[in-house]
């Protein structure tokens, strides 16, 4: 049961009806109708997602990140999610595991778990080893600010589950 009581789409009023007919027509998970209490919050998480998908780090990329953060936040919605979202956005079955695992056989996706992993654990304090690590993976400036960026996201998103105790909308992910 979400501590936050959802808002039915189709009753939904204001800014929050405008975002359920507008950018999230179609859309109408759990996490999506808890946060419609605060269309605020709805603005938010579309702020960042709309940013993020001009990023140059493409989605499969992106997924990457939020596989490995979704695990390492142990945050079962968004691991169910981002396994299904992921999978539309290329990676395969075996991918989504070992990216919530901060380890895959792809060497620039392995580079990329591995840099956003020591950001979560080092609070953003990372080394200069962790940067070059990640720059020698053919990752520059602009990839270093975007997995920041989709690191935020999976933090917001996953800190917003935790609080709510969002139901799970999504096929349970695998378990790993």
């Amino acid at each position: 049961m979400p501590r936050i009581a959802p808002i039915d789409p189709a009753l939904a009023s204001g800014r929050a009806k405008e975002i359920f007919e507008g950018p999230l027509k179609g859309k109408h998970f759990n996490i999506f109708k808890s946060m419609a209490s605060s269309p605020a919050v709805l603005d938010m998480y579309l702020g960042i997602a709309g940013a993020m998908s001009k990023a140059s780090l493409s989605m499969k990329e992106q997924e990457v990140v939020q596989l490995a953060i979704a695990e390492a936040q142990n945050c079962d919605y968004c691991a169910a999610a981002h396994t299904a979202i992921g999978k539309m956005h290329g990676l395969s079955d075996a991918q989504t595991l070992e990216a919530r695992r901060g380890h895959l056989q792809d060497a620039k996706l392995n580079a990329l778990a591995k840099f956003v992993l020591a950001i979560h654990e080092k609070k953003g304090f990372v080394s200069d080893a962790d940067v070059s690590g990640f720059r020698a993976a053919g990752y520059g400036d602009a990839q270093i600010a975007e997995v920041v960026g989709s690191y935020i996201q999976m933090m917001f998103t996953s800190t917003f589950n935790h609080v709510n105790e969002t139901p799970v909308d999504f096929p349970a992910a695998p378990k790993i």
